[in-house]
């Protein structure tokens, strides 16, 4: 019987001396706890650099676009023009061919 209050006196010591503040004043709990938080921040931060680059290539996707609309919109309005002057020479074909 004796034994055993020996070994569980033993191990509540051991267990006790492991919860202990360490000399710079901080215990086990607290350590795990800061360790958490540094993951947690350095998830954070790498979730919010990802999004700034999603951001980034939504900004240059519109950019481009844009520009690619500028482009049809001014081919659209050369090709028009041609074809508005091929029409008008095939009407002044039609004219000439009639006199």
């Amino acid at each position: 019987m004796n034994r055993s209050i020996v070994v569980s006196a033993l191990l509540a010591t051991a267990l006790l001396g492991g919860c202990k503040p360490q000399a710079d004043g901080t215990g086990p709990a607290e350590k795990a706890g800061k360790a958490i938080d540094d993951a947690g921040a350095r998830v954070a931060g790498k979730v919010q650099e990802q999004v700034e680059k999603a951001d980034a290539a939504a900004v240059q996707a519109r950019e481009q676009a844009k520009a690619a609309t500028a482009e049809a919109s001014r081919n659209l309005d050369k090709a028009t023009e041609a074809v508005g002057k091929k029409v008008e020479q095939a009407g002044e074909k039609i004219q000439q061919a009639a006199h």
